[in-house]
């Protein structure tokens, strides 16, 4: 009896190594899914869209992103939460959709940690301080001296509440300890409007939304909000060098539902460091003012663990709230 046991499980051993070097690869049987929670043409839907282009011969299947906009993103983040874990549908997240609505929502229809993994922190993105042509100051100390002189005198412009032209301006006000009024607008570019004709004193805009006009002479750059000059605009000086302990990114990451296989998880990592290593897709990003990553899932979890209490704190000192 034991023997006519032994048997078929002595058969079957053979078979257990193969078994799992089949399992352990992961490929995509049909097209992968960038969901992107905002509108087409903005940086996060441009970002996707190069990473999508540069992943896709590595996968060997077409990424075609999905815009589904609404909420501040919750909607494509809870669509993505809810999809199958099958390594076909990942959410292309920002700071403000993932991190910052978790702060600012009391009752999301998804848990941001416990509902995703983790695939790879594709960006890094800086802000600049630029002011309107004619405001007579030329550097950061001279700004901050205006404003300690006319607390709340010079306006700054924002997308509104929790955006992070808000925290960048919020942060560099708590740092200063200065005074500006905030004026909200329903986006970056009606805000960049304003400030071109004169009617805002400044901003904190995304590199990507200011190049041309800092290179047309229409507004003044300052300074960037990173820790190092940004490629698209070498320039800018870090503020923090005018202004100690002032730094402020935000970024862009890609998540998977919270069931997709580890296997699936790691092929797509991979391949997402292989596409921020080539030239192509480093220097388009570049010259969007982002700065690339690439980043293992481990990595990326670490990172946004810090993430959410700094975001935390960010939505505190910027009194940012949700109607």
């Amino acid at each position: 009896m034991k023997r006519r046991r032994l048997l078929p499980m002595l058969a079957v051993t053979p078979l257990l190594p193969r078994l799992a070097r089949a399992q352990a690869v992961w490929g995509p049987d049909r097209p992968v899914r960038f969901v992107v929670g905002f509108a087409p043409g903005g940086s996060t839907d441009t970002t996707a869209r190069v990473v999508a282009q540069g992943i896709s011969p590595g996968l060997g299947q077409q990424v075609v992103v999905e815009n589904r906009t609404g909420a501040a993103g919750n909607i494509a983040t809870e669509f993505v939460a809810r999809s199958a874990p099958d390594g076909h549908t990942l959410i292309v997240a920002s700071m403000g959709s993932h991190a910052t609505n978790a702060a600012l929502y009391r009752n999301l229809p998804f848990d941001p940690v416990r509902d995703f993994a983790p695939v790879s922190l594709v960006a890094l993105s800086a802000a600049l301080l630029v002011v309107r042509k004619d405001l007579p100051v030329g550097n950061v100390a001279e700004l901050i001296a205006r404003a300690r002189a006319n607390p709340g005198a010079l306006n700054c412009g924002t997308a509104g509440a929790g955006s992070t032209q808000h925290f960048a301006a919020a942060l560099f006000e708590h740092r200063a300890e200065i005074r500006f009024t905030q004026v909200a607008y329903r986006g970056g570019a009606p805000a960049m409007a304003d400030l071109v004709s004169g009617r805002l004193d400044l901003m904190f805009t995304p590199v990507v939304e200011a190049m041309q006009q800092v290179r047309d002479g229409q507004v003044k750059a300052l300074g960037i909000t990173g820790t190092s000059r940004s490629p698209a605009l070498p320039d800018a000086a870090p503020i923090g060098d005018a202004l100690p302990g002032y730094a402020f990114n935000s970024w862009l990451g890609l998540f998977a539902p919270a069931a997709t296989p580890r296997p699936a998880i790691e092929r797509l990592s991979r391949e997402v460091a292989a596409a921020l290593r080539s030239a192509a897709t480093r220097d388009r990003l570049e010259q969007l003012g982002y700065q690339p990553v690439g980043s293992t899932p481990e990595e990326f979890a670490s990172f946004f663990a810090a993430e959410m209490p700094r975001v935390a704190e960010l939505v505190r000192i910027s009194g940012a709230t949700v109607e």
